[in-house]
């Protein structure tokens, strides 16, 4: 899989781990990205993850869609948890709480193998707020993270097990993952 910048240049490294068929296309400066196209992709890396004792957790709210509809076509037994990062985070004091969700794990957390999804993988400090959360339910025997997009920028030592895409946007950007009604993934970028 290449990495690709906002200018629609193709980088030509590889994610840690992730698919190859992770289909974007740029136009004028612009980055496009193909969400279904990459939800493919991560079904194929999160299936080759999967064991049957595996838990799908998606952090609030991005990840919580892709691991509802993940359990879904995966056909995982059980229900899928969703996570919020809000009481763990670093900058709690300027964010406060956000209207994301609450955490609901409907399964014992304790030597559980989870699978942590989430839409955007950027600084790490999310997904570290979500580590931490999970702890407050127990100790799992394992967690993984899956994620559609890793767009680098790592603030903290923290790596997708499988990413489907790689992608270079500038810090004023940032990547919105939207499910419309019939379950449908598209990406936007806006401005941070």
């Amino acid at each position: 899989m290449s990495t690709l910048s906002d200018d629609g240049s193709s980088q030509g490294a590889k994610a840690p781990s992730g698919g190859g068929a992770a289909h974007a296309v740029a136009s004028v400066g612009a980055l496009f990205l193909d969400a279904e196209a990459l939800y493919r992709e991560l079904f194929r890396g999160v299936q080759g993850l999967c064991t049957p004792q595996t838990c799908l957790v998606g952090v609030t709210s991005g990840g919580a869609w892709l691991a509802e509809r993940l359990q879904r076509d995966l056909k995982l037994p059980g229900e899928h948890g969703t996570i919020s990062s809000a009481m763990h985070r670093d900058d709690f004091a300027q964010r406060g709480l956000s209207g994301g969700g609450q955490t609901v794990l409907p399964f014992d957390v304790n030597e559980a193998q989870i699978i942590v999804l989430d839409d955007v993988l950027y600084t790490g400090r999310t997904i570290r707020a979500v580590i931490n959360e999970l702890f407050d339910y127990g100790r799992p025997a394992d967690i993984k993270l899956a994620v559609l997009v890793d767009r680098g920028g790592r603030e903290l030592p923290i790596q997708a097990d499988f990413a489907a895409a790689r992608v270079a946007l500038a810090a004023d950007q940032s990547l919105a993952l939207a499910r419309d009604k019939s379950d449908r993934f598209s990406f936007q970028v806006e401005a941070a």
